[in-house]
C-alpha cells in the first residue's frame, strides 16, 4: 500500500471497513483491489465539439491517464465546461465568457475536493480554461500540473499551402469581414478566408489570451517545460500529457504543492515572460485572480513596474507577423 502521505485525501474516502459502500461504487467504474491503495489523481479537462480549442482534449486526457497509471497512481477522469469567445463575440453570449472562468474553477475544485483526489492534472484549451484551471489548483493546493491543449496550426489558402505563405488565424477572418464591408473583398473571397483560416484542433494561433496564459502558467512553474510551446496535434503534446501525469506522482512523493511553486517571484517571472512576448492584456485580469487564489500579493501596479524594464522581443500576432506555431520552430 502506498504511504498515506501520498494519499492524504483518498485514504479518508476508501480505507477501512466503513468505506465499503464507497469502494463498491468505485468498483463499478473499474477500480481493482490494488487501485484502492494507490494515490488518486483527477484528470480535469473540457473536451467539446463546441470549439477547435477543445475538440481534442478528450484524447489528451487519455494520455494523462496513462501517465498517472504508469507512475503508480490511479487516474480518474472528469469534465468541466468551456465556451468559445471566438464564436460568441459580438453577441449577448459574450456576457457569459468571464463567468465561465469561475464556473470552471468552481467545478474543478468541487469535484476534486468532494471525491478526495490526492492530486490533479488540469487540461485547458480555450481562453477561460487556463485561468479557471489555475484558480482551482491554487485554491485546492494539492499537487497538480496544468497542461495546455496546444496552439492551432496556421490556416493556408490552397494556393499558399505549398510554400506556406500568408498564414491565417481567427483574426484573419475578422479582418476579412472589415475588408468585405469596405468593398475590398467579394462575397466569394470572404467565404474562402472563412473556409481555410482555421484548419483543425488547437487554440487561436496568435499571442491572444490562450497562448498568453499558457506561456504565463509555464513561466509560473505550473506546467512542464515546453508545454506552452507545442502545437495541439502531434506526438510532443501527447508525451507532454503523459509526463504531466507522472509528474503529479513525483510531486506527491516529494510533498510539493502549488503554493510552494506559485511564489511572488514566480508571478513576476510569468509577467516578464508575457511582456517579452507581447501577450494579451487579459493576462492582468487572470493573473491577479490566480494570485489572489494562491494568497500571493499582486497588484496592477506590478505589471506597470515590470513592464517599464522588460523589452518586447517577439513579433507575434495580433500586433505582429507570426503565429505561436512559428515561435515553436525556434
Amino acid at each position: 500500500m502506498a504511504d498515506k502521505n501520498t494519499r492524504p485525501y483518498s485514504s479518508i474516502v476508501v480505507d477501512g471497513d466503513d468505506r465499503a459502500p464507497a469502494r463498491s461504487m468505485l468498483r463499478a467504474v473499474g477500480f481493482t483491489d490494488e487501485d484502492f491503495s494507490k494515490p488518486q489523481v483527477g484528470i480535469a479537462s473540457s473536451p467539446s465539439d463546441l470549439t477547435p480549442c477543445n475538440m481534442h482534449l478528450g484524447e489528451l486526457a487519455e494520455h494523462a491517464t496513462v501517465g498517472v497509471n504508469q507512475a503508480g497512481g490511479k487516474a480518474i477522469n472528469f469534465s468541466t465546461i468551456t465556451v468559445s469567445d471566438g464564436i460568441s463575440m459580438g453577441t449577448k453570449g459574450m456576457r457569459y465568457s468571464l463567468v465561465s472562468r469561475d464556473v470552471i474553477a468552481d467545478s474543478i475544485e468541487t469535484v476534486t475536493a468532494a471525491e478526495g483526489f490526492d492530486g490533479l492534472v488540469a487540461i485547458g484549451g480555450c481562453d477561460k480554461n487556463m485561468p479557471g484551471c489555475m484558480i482551482a489548483i491554487a485554491r485546492l493546493n494539492r499537487p497538480a500540473v496544468f497542461v495546455y491543449g496546444g496552439t492551432i496550426l496556421p490556416g493556408l489558402m490552397p494556393h499558399d499551402a505549398e510554400e506556406q505563405r500568408n498564414p491565417m488565424d481567427i483574426v484573419s477572418v475578422f479582418e476579412a469581414v472589415g475588408k468585405h464591408a469596405k468593398g475590398e473583398l467579394t462575397d466569394a473571397e470572404l467565404k474562402e478566408v472563412e473556409k481555410y483560416a482555421i484548419p483543425g484542433a488547437g487554440s487561436c494561433g496568435g499571442m491572444y489570451t490562450a497562448n498568453t496564459m499558457a506561456s504565463a502558467i509555464e513561466a509560473l512553474g505550473m506546467s512542464l517545460p515546453g508545454s506552452s510551446a507545442q502545437v495541439a496535434v502531434g506526438q510532443p503534446k501527447r508525451k507532454d500529457c503523459e509526463a504531466a501525469g507522472a509528474a503529479v506522482l513525483a510531486l506527491l512523493e516529494k510533498g510539493i504543492k502549488p503554493r510552494d511553486i506559485m511564489t511572488r517571484k514566480a508571478f513576476e517571472n510569468a509577467i516578464t515572460t508575457c511582456l517579452a512576448l507581447g501577450g494579451s492584456t487579459n493576462l492582468i485580469l487572470h493573473l491577479l485572480a490566480i494570485a489572489h487564489s494562491a494568497e500571493v500579493k499582486l497588484t496592477i501596479d506590478d505589471f506597470k513596474e515590470i513592464g517599464e524594464r522588460v523589452p518586447l522581443l517577439a513579433d507575434l500576432k495580433p500586433f505582429g507577423k507570426y503565429n505561436m506555431s512559428h515561435l515553436i520552430r525556434i
